[in-house]
């Protein structure tokens, strides 16, 4: 089976380059760098260092949901990597996520394990139901997560480092474009749920993720909501009766809470950051889903 990996990049800087030699590092396949408008000239850069690697230049930042499909289908690997720019593989981390998709009857995607510049671990998979993920896919709901070793099946994987059959990819036609950025891997694991594709979460195939580059640069503290603002996308369009509700309902109360206690504790970025979820939840317009 041949791999392609295709990594979306927005002013990544030196990020990105760091990530396509991880990529380059583990083997000849090919790579797709699709590259969003920047003007830090990363992408030019990560050309003449590696020559081998293709760029797609689009004209306009169209997102990661829109970019990523144009890479995937452009790909012609048998299992196509998607891999954030911010994002670096560890030795065998490539082969182990691919190899263990193939090996795994009914599945046809598969996240990897996630850690930080500092080797602590990351999240890097979630519950579709709103109440679940928001209760127990948090610090304190992941204690167990962060020792397992073995792949096992979830809702969903992020995709900052995921893995997907190409026929599967091109069944869903890709992502869903009207997710600019944020909510579009969870949509789409759901889709490909529907179809009778399995979902994997592969530990041991580490990635190490580092700032979010890209994204700190285009949101800064106002990140946090965006992430909610994929996630209500996705329970507007996806999600089936009141989910949409319960969902802001828990995440305007959560937040909340926790923009009262970073008052509370004199955390003033915090208390900007949380606050613009409570904002996000409230002022939600579900016509922006459809």
């Amino acid at each position: 089976m041949t791999v392609s990996v295709v990594i979306v990049n927005w002013n990544a800087g030196e990020a990105l380059a760091a990530c396509a030699a991880s990529v380059l590092g583990a083997g000849p396949r090919e790579v797709i760098v699709v590259d969003n408008a920047s003007t830090d000239g990363s992408a030019a850069a990560v050309r003449a260092r590696h020559p081998d690697l293709r760029v797609i230049e689009n004209p306009a930042n169209v997102g990661f949901a829109a970019a990523a499909t144009q890479g995937g289908m452009a790909a012609r690997g048998d299992v196509l990597v998607f891999l954030n720019p911010d994002a670096r593989l560890l030795p065998g981390a490539l082969a182990t996520l691919v190899d263990t998709l193939l090996a795994t009857p009914g599945a046809g995607i598969a996240g990897g394990g996630l850690i930080d510049d500092r080797g602590r671990w990351e999240p890097g998979h979630a519950r579709f139901d709103p109440v679940a993920h928001l209760v127990f896919d948090t610090t304190l709901g992941r204690l167990g997560t962060r020792w397992r070793r073995r792949p096992r099946s979830v809702d969903w994987v992020y995709g900052t480092f995921m893995a997907v059959r190409r026929g599967l990819f091109r069944d869903l036609g890709g992502f869903d474009a009207r997710y600019f950025v944020y909510g579009e891997d969870m949509d789409l694991c759901h889709r490909a749920a529907r179809l009778g594709a399995r979902t994997i979460h592969v530990p041991a195939a580490r990635a190490v993720h580092g700032r979010n580059v890209s994204a700190v640069q285009r949101y800064g503290r106002g990140r946090e909501a965006e992430v909610v603002k994929g996630e209500m996308r996705f329970y507007a369009a996806r999600g089936g009766p009141g989910a949409l509700t319960r969902f802001r309902a828990v995440a305007a109360c959560k937040f909340g809470a926790k923009t009262a206690l970073a008052a509370l504790l004199g955390r003033p970025a915090a208390v900007a950051t949380y606050g613009a979820v409570v904002r996000a939840c409230v002022g939600f317009d579900p016509r922006s889903a459809r």
